[in-house]
């Protein structure tokens, strides 16, 4: 069996590192193979797991499966660059974190080419357990697919046969958890620049005793600081997600602009200071800078 990647980062990695013991040949293509700041670590990322590297997307034309893993802003446009070199019966596994209408769209210009689409939405961090890690599955062959992948090793768990029932749940999920991790900076951050931070930290500690605020925070501020732009991404389609249910999206909209601003901060904070206090202090700087 052969699977290819479409777009190798964090995601498509850790799913190849845990697989290797099932004996699977792989085949990798991403975008930043054609730019010049990023294919030599690119190049590097796929040479030492023995990945063969896809120059364009036409060289994933021979896999069994090809798992989309790119940035949320880009899964259309990365199915299409396929679409002409997919071959029947061919699967796309499409793991980006995007609304139900989106993947509805891919699913109907993938299917249209011959090829088969599955919905996947990936429910906990990839790290330490790769392809093991819990994710839900749904589209018009996926009980068939989820026996082939349970056969793997995958955790997966079918809620339904149309594209976009298990990014849906993914969607609105997100709303919460990436609410909550811009709920708590933006507070954090807020009580350091007000001079109340010691008197806030200890109030919401006692008022919700069971988030353990002082070891929770330090994490939400090191997901964001690493991850911010791809949560920001992900948080655009979450919104997109509600307005189409005729909810109001604003608030995963505000979330996204927060994720985004904490990205950019991560650029020039270690996100793994000595102290929360420390952290959210710098943290403060690099945004009060950022601002202007």
């Amino acid at each position: 069996m052969r699977i290819g990647f479409l777009g190798f980062g964090e995601a498509a990695r850790a799913f190849c590192d845990s697989l290797v013991p099932q004996a699977i040949g792989f085949t990798a293509y991403d975008i930043l193979l054609g730019e010049e700041a990023g294919a030599e670590a690119m190049r590097a990322a796929m040479l030492e797991r023995n990945v063969t590297i896809a120059e364009t997307p036409a060289g994933l034309r021979d896999a069994d499966w090809i798992v989309s893993a790119v940035t949320a802003d880009q899964s259309l446009i990365a199915a299409r660059s396929l679409l002409p070199h997919l071959v029947q019966g061919q699967v796309l596994v499409d793991l980006n974190s995007v609304s139900p209408r989106r993947k509805r769209e891919t699913a109907s210009e993938v299917e249209a080419a011959g090829a088969v689409y599955l919905d996947m939405a990936v429910m906990a961090p990839v790290h330490p357990h790769g392809h093991r890690t819990p994710v839900l599955l749904a589209g018009e062959e996926v009980d068939r697919l989820a026996e082939e992948m349970a056969g793997l090793g995958f955790n997966g768990r079918v809620v339904g046969d149309r594209p976009g029932a298990a990014t849906a749940v993914k969607m609105v999920r997100s709303l919460f958890v990436k609410g909550l991790e811009a709920i708590t900076v933006e507070a954090l951050l807020a009580a350091e620049a007000s001079g109340c931070f010691d008197e806030i930290l200890a109030s919401l500690s006692t008022s919700y005793p069971g988030l353990d605020l002082p070891k929770m925070a330090p994490y939400q501020f090191e997901r964001t600081l690493r991850h911010g732009a791809r949560r920001a991404a992900e948080m655009r389609e979450s919104a997109a997600t509600l307005d189409a249910l005729g909810l109001r999206g604003g608030l995963a909209a505000e979330t996204a602009e927060i994720q985004q601003r904490m990205g950019v901060a991560g650029k020039a904070v270690n996100p793994d200071e000595p102290s929360l206090r420390e952290l959210v202090r710098t943290v403060l700087a690099a945004r009060l800078a950022e601002a202007g």
